[in-house]
């Protein structure tokens, strides 16, 4: 999608749509030092535990996310952010309802 986006606003609502029993992304822009996706996932829904080599922004958008960082969980609603560093373990779960969420990665040193 990078290529057609051109110079207008666009209500990030609904850039990506909730899907039953899974998780939606969209990527908007990619580049050689990140990417910016959007993502919504159905309550229930989730992704495992991993690492990447990216400092990364979540921003919740609507709805309530559990983001666990390095073993440690936070809640994240809509209007919030939270940053996941470069290399640390952490998982995203839809755990009390649906949610989207912005997530822009800029690679790291």
């Amino acid at each position: 999608m990078s290529g057609d986006i051109k110079a207008q606003a666009l209500d990030i609502q609904f850039l990506v749509d909730y899907q039953q029993n899974t998780v939606v992304s969209r990527e908007v822009i990619k580049k050689e030092l990140g990417t910016v996706t959007f993502f919504a996932f159905d309550q229930g829904q989730g992704l495992s535990e991993h690492s990447a080599p990216f400092d990364a922004m979540v921003q919740v958008i609507d709805g309530e996310a559990e983001i666990t960082i390095s073993g440690k969980k936070h809640t994240v609603k809509a209007g919030e952010m939270i940053i996941m560093p470069a290399n640390e373990p952490h998982a995203l779960q839809a755990e009390n309802s649906p949610y989207k969420m912005i997530l822009t990665m800029i690679k790291s040193d």
